[in-house]
Formats: C-alpha cells, structure tokens, sequence
C-alpha cells in the first residue's frame, strides 16, 4: 500500500511539474526572440493587396525599443511590459507614399494594444479580450 501512495505522488508530482504557464517566462525573450509578420489584423486573414509593398513586422528589441514595418513606412518607436500587458508606442515614421490602403489601420491596431499572447509560435496583440491582430514569425 506504501509503495502505491509513493508511486501515486511521484506521478503527481511529474504531472504537476508539466503545468507551468506562461507566468513563470519571461516576456521579453519570448518577443525579441523573433522578427514577427503580421497574420492577421482584426480577426481576419490579410489581404496583400491592401499593404503597399510587403506585409507590416514588428521587431521587439533589447531596452525597450520596437522597430516595425507597416507595409509602407519603417517606424521606431518603444514598448513596454508588466507581465503580459503590453504598451506599444510606434513613434516616428517614414512618410512615404505607396499604394494601399491598410496601413493606417494597422498603426491605430498597435496604438490600442493592451495585451498580448504567445501560444505556438503567434504572438497576438489584444485590447482586453479582443483580438487586434497577430504575428508569426519571419522564416526568411
């Protein structure tokens, strides 16, 4: 009977020690780790055509710094983390014009970013519980 308790918590404790959240990470390496592509902006799949040259990318960089590319226009700016709330502050911006439509939508999504997620390889940037828009990342 001892040998079963013994074995039972043993189990347990293996299983247990598989529970760990994403707490206990630390968010910055999760979002520096990678240059992110944008996947999707207000729930829904992109549409190339709607971006200027290539599709908008986030690069979360060491200090604090956010480096981006909205489709358009190369942008510098800064974040900021306390556990998984997240503000983004994309600050100056090339003004070059190019066709396309989508990147003053994707410049006011990052301007109300709350939150965020990371769940097998795709960042998602919430207001609260309401998708923004999502990231993977770059392959290139």
């Amino acid at each position: 009977m001892t040998q079963i308790r013994i074995l039972s918590l043993v189990f347990f404790l293996l299983f247990c020690s598989g529970c760990v959240g994403t707490e206990g990470l630390n968010s910055v390496s999760i979002l520096t780790r990678n240059n992110w592509v944008l996947y999707s902006l207000a729930g829904n799949q992109i549409d190339k055509s709607k971006f200027g040259m290539e599709l908008p990318s986030l690069d979360f960089l060491e200090g604090g710094r956010l480096a981006g590319f909205s489709g358009c226009n190369n942008f510098s700016g800064e974040f900021t983390l306390k556990g998984t709330e997240i503000s983004l502050e994309p600050g100056a911006m090339t003004k070059k014009a190019c066709p396309g439509t989508a990147e003053p939508e994707f410049i006011s999504a990052l301007e109300r970013v709350k939150n965020f997620t990371v769940k097998k390889e795709k960042l998602t940037l919430l207001d609260g519980t309401t998708e923004l828009m999502s990231f993977i990342p770059n392959k290139d």
